[in-house]
């Protein structure tokens, strides 16, 4: 069994992904994909349960949303599971039910607000949770350390329901598949993006208007993050372009475009003074050697030379995208360790 959970702050674009199907599926799609593998495309999901909750995307939204108020210091009030069997395993509609209960449990949602989904257009059996962090009493349940407890809950419910024990994603992969180096796809379409639209613009107003076009919306205050088709969140950071970054690039870019236009005034200059008299075929080659020699001595030249080269580094950020959970990175733990020590100094 496979376990994912993630924090957010739209309870309605979880709740609509958890509950519609997928957007870019025309409804012939859906039928061709239905008849080719026997899934069902359309109408995907069906609800196993409700908590504490009834009614619409839209009227589910609101209510999660209206327990949300309740804590003013929890800023994304969203819990999203998922669980997944592996490939040939099935348990019955109760049992994904119990499944989905006990997940809320060992995340201390069971009281509050949740909803449980069974997806059926895979051919591995999954289901997806929707919960509110913050109960019904105001009180918020806790995030942490929720890679570690996501992967306990799992083997348990493994042990529980004598399923097979799954300890990556990339066990549901084809055997050469699990050779790729794994990358986190939506993140590097992000970073490709960035970069090509930071090559075509020169002010970050056509920068935005850009990345809205390529479908993404950008969020920009003391830093930038970008939301994309799917409502992912991508701070910029994270893909190697940080505001400070895409600000220099483009402040760079503008004083390049100045540089550059100033060296061709200054190529017309030279022109203009040494043809002034009429020349004879033979001598426009001469000509033409002596402005280039005269444009090669232009101070302008190592200025344009040097903006070009810092430009091209900072257009290659050096970025990995390992889909190792955060908090198995050496900066995960360390960030575990200072919360787990400011806990303790304050019982």
């Amino acid at each position: 069994m496979i376990g994912y959970i993630g924090t957010g702050s739209s309870f309605l674009g979880c709740i609509q992904y958890c509950l519609n199907d997928k957007k870019e599926l025309s409804n012939k799609q859906k039928a061709d994909l239905s008849q080719k593998d026997g899934l069902q495309h359309h109408g995907r999901a069906e609800i196993l349960s409700y908590n504490q909750c009834f009614g619409t995307p839209q009227e589910l939204a609101q209510q999660f949303r209206d327990v949300a108020k309740l804590s003013k210091r929890v800023e994304k009030p969203v819990f999203h599971f998922s669980l997944r069997l592996a490939p040939g395993e099935s348990l019955s509609r109760n049992q994904l039910e119990e499944i989905g209960y006990e997940c809320a449990k060992e995340f201390r949602v069971a009281d509050n607000q949740y909803i449980c989904v069974l997806h059926k257009d895979t051919s591995e059996q999954h289901i997806h949770i929707v919960a509110n962090r913050v109960g019904l009493d105001g009180k918020a349940a806790s995030d942490s350390n929720s890679y570690k407890r996501m992967a306990a809950l799992c083997r348990r419910l493994e042990k529980q329901y004598q399923l097979r024990e799954v300890l990556s994603p990339r066990a549901f992969l084809a055997p050469n598949e699990r050779l790729l180096p794994r990358n986190d796809s939506r993140r590097i379409q992000l970073q490709k993006d960035i970069r090509q639209t930071l090559i075509d613009v020169n002010s970050f107003d056509q920068f935005t208007e850009r990345m809205k076009e390529l479908g993404y919306t950008v969020l920009k205050s003391r830093g930038i993050a970008f939301i994309d088709s799917k409502k992912v969140k991508i701070k910029g950071s994270e893909v190697g372009f940080s505001l400070s970054r895409i600000e220099h690039i483009l402040n760079l870019k503008q004083k390049l475009e100045t540089n550059v236009k100033e060296l061709e005034i200054y190529k017309q200059d030279i022109e203009r003074d040494i043809r002034r008299k009429p020349v004879i075929a033979t001598q426009k080659l001469l000509l033409d050697n002596r402005v280039h020699a005269l444009m090669v001595c232009s101070p302008l030249v190592p200025i344009i030379i040097q903006i070009a080269s810092v430009l091209n580094e900072l257009l290659r950020p050096e970025v990995s995208f390992n889909l190792l959970p955060y908090e198995l990175t050496a900066e995960g733990y360390q960030r575990r360790k200072k919360k787990e020590k400011r806990k303790a100094q304050h019982r």
